[in-house]
């Protein structure tokens, strides 16, 4: 049976815009609370072009305190860290001018596998904000339709993944749906005309991989081309 999309939808025009303004919100609301007085922020990061238009974006902003930024990955390619296709290398060229300046910056190793991982994001606990993007066939992070990471048991929250289609190349690391659900706030990034069809999909209610995201709470960055009917 068809669900209703989870969260607020936001049509933006500018979306790296949007969402560079609302981690920047959410961090000075976070780290003003005495109760986080020496607690990082913690902010996840995924890869592709919308990640790395947002975090670009992000990275001009001056008023945010850096300092007390945390970085940690939503998933990432099995390639060398140097490699193009690495979204550990796009992000740390887009934040270039940042990286010196975070209280963490905290790469996925294919090498290691899910463990290491696993145990870097259950010693933090939870992730303040978590962004996530959007593929033309409706995949967030690395999570595939059809793909065996979909069905990762529940206290798993990294698995290894890839895409049965093979539409999307490599082998990956990804955080599973437990481990997006430790973030307090999830903000999944629709860019494109090439997303309308698949964005239509789920916001009719078809369960596809990022229509089943599920965290404290649940924002739609949507670009106009990319919402389509569901305006």
């Amino acid at each position: 049976m068809a669900e209703p999309l989870t969260g607020e939808v936001r049509v933006e025009e500018d979306v790296p815009g949007a969402f560079a303004r609302l981690v920047v919100e959410e961090a000075a609301k976070t780290l003003a609370d005495p109760d986080r007085a020496v607690t990082p922020f913690r902010l996840g990061c995924s890869g592709g072009a919308s990640g790395e238009h947002c975090f670009a974006r992000l990275a001009a902003h001056d008023e945010l305190d850096w300092s007390r930024i945390e970085c940690f990955l939503a998933d990432e390619r099995c390639v060398e860290p140097d490699d193009p296709a690495s979204n550990q290398r796009a992000l740390r060229s887009v934040l270039a001018k940042r990286l010196g300046s975070l209280a963490g910056f905290h790469p996925m190793s294919c090498a290691e596998g899910p463990e290491p991982y696993e145990r870097v994001l259950r010693s933090a606990g939870s992730l303040d904000l978590l962004q996530l993007g959007f593929g033309p066939d409706g995949h967030t992070a690395s999570l595939f339709p059809s793909s065996p990471a979909l069905d990762a048991p529940s206290d798993r929250l990294v698995a290894r993944n890839s895409d049965p289609s093979g539409r999307n190349p490599f082998e990956r690391l990804t955080l599973t749906y437990a481990g997006i659900a430790l973030a307090r706030l999830v903000v999944l990034v629709v860019m494109g005309e090439e997303k309308r069809e698949a964005f239509e999909r789920a916001a009719r209610g078809e369960p596809l991989p990022a229509a089943r995201v599920r965290a404290g709470r649940v924002v739609w960055l949507v670009e106009p081309a990319a919402a389509g009917a569901a305006r």
